[in-house]
């Protein structure tokens, strides 16, 4: 089941006041966070520090999160504000 998202009278107001562009950049933003879902995954080799790699898993697992989805996440959000 798709949960539904109610909006307010002001907040609607509010969204006639948005420019062309970003309503563009809000739907493209929206496009690339879906899309990681549809691709296909490539394994990938990669030397990091055994230290580094230790206290990574070790943090990843007191937020209760796989470290490999955290570096995933880390990607994703490096592109999104590196435009």
């Amino acid at each position: 089941m798709k949960p539904i998202q109610y909006f307010d009278d002001d907040y609607l107001e509010q969204c006639k006041l948005f420019s062309t562009e970003a309503i563009l950049e809000y739907l493209e933003n929206f496009r690339l966070l879906q899309q990681p879902l549809k691709d296909k995954s490539r394994l990938i080799s990669i030397k990091v520090p055994e230290s580094l790699l230790a206290s990574f898993k070790a943090k990843a697992e007191l937020h209760q999160v796989k470290y490999q989805s955290q570096i995933k996440i880390l990607m994703i959000e490096w592109i999104k504000n590196n435009r």
